[in-house]
């Protein structure tokens, strides 16, 4: 049986809700006049740097000459009409309007709405960007949480890409479209330099609202919940290697850590985290320390006074 010890540590007081990372700065790369795609350097969820070229357009006019030219000297066949086309062609390379569209800022590409080769319009949408240093969170927080939450709070994002979390600060509740919603919108800013790559990335906002210092923890896997009848119970190891069910209270729950609210559990105990399921109380075990490679602790605290019920 598997063994380990009942900790003592700080825990975050949480409150959670789903969300997606937005972009607060967006920029729409238009057309400067009409004219002709002749290039699109850039794709969706790419990045790009202050003045990166993006796409480059040539006029209407400009092409037509252009074409023009091209055509003439594909349909010339006298050394004169050669001439004459070559001619046609130098000018139009030299009256040629061309522009090159540059990126403004450090941005993502988000979107762009015509390929290579496409007829613009003056004005017409080409690329949206997303400033990179405009990337917040917007959570969905159900309205009886509300009253926990206020700006400045510390926050983490967990992403499917960042299951660590990555840092954030509660910037404010944001104004909600009707009264009859069961859940808030909450903007939380990353921290510098720690936002993720690309805006629509779902996730989860845990905010950090309080905390249960020194508070009694044991590993989850130490928890059995029976869903008949609601009972949740541990398996204690006494000094003499008996193991002894506990119904216990729980609290706060992570992925490494569930708190025990009642009882207090004996100074120094062991619980078992493996081998404990189908066990009678008072059965006799020989405990092995987690992660100590089939070691047994050599200071097994007294396991409580009275011993558990059988179940």
């Amino acid at each position: 049986m598997t063994v380990a010890r009942v900790r003592r540590q700080t825990l975050d007081v949480l409150v959670s809700g789903p969300g997606r990372t937005e972009a607060i700065d967006q920029q729409l790369v238009r057309a400067p006049f009409d004219g002709v795609l002749t290039s699109l350097r850039v794709q969706d969820g790419d990045r790009v740097w202050p003045g990166e070229v993006l796409a480059t357009e040539v006029s209407t006019n400009s092409q037509a000459a252009l074409r023009g030219a091209q055509a003439l000297l594909a349909a010339a066949r006298t050394p004169e009409e050669k001439r004459s086309a070559r001619r046609a062609m130098q000018l139009a390379k030299r009256s040629l309007v061309a522009v090159s569209l540059r990126a403004p800022k450090n941005s993502v590409v988000v979107s762009h709405q015509v390929n290579s080769g496409a007829v613009v319009a003056k004005d017409e949408t080409l690329v949206t960007l997303a400033a990179t240093d405009s990337f917040v969170f917007i959570a969905q927080i159900a309205q009886s949480d509300l009253p926990d939450v206020h700006p400045g709070l510390p926050a983490r994002i967990v992403l499917v890409s960042r299951p660590q979390g990555i840092p954030a600060r509660v910037h404010a509740l944001l104004p909600t479209s009707s009264g009859n919603d069961l859940t808030a919108l909450v903007r939380l800013d990353f921290q510098p330099r720690r936002a993720p790559p690309a805006v629509g990335l779902f996730g989860t906002a845990q905010i950090i609202v309080g905390a249960h210092p020194n508070a009694e923890v044991v590993p989850p896997q130490a928890i059995l919940r029976n869903d008949i009848t609601g009972v949740t119970r541990i398996a204690l190891i006494s000094k003499d290697h008996h193991l002894r069910w506990t119904d216990v209270t729980t609290g706060i729950e992570t992925p490494s850590a569930v708190e025990i609210v009642k009882p207090v559990l004996p100074s120094g105990a062991f619980v078992a985290v493996d081998g404990q399921v189908g066990l009678s109380d008072g059965a006799p075990v020989a405990p092995t320390l987690q992660g100590s490679n089939g070691t047994a602790p050599s200071d097994l605290a007294d396991g409580p006074k009275a011993p558990g019920r059988t179940r």
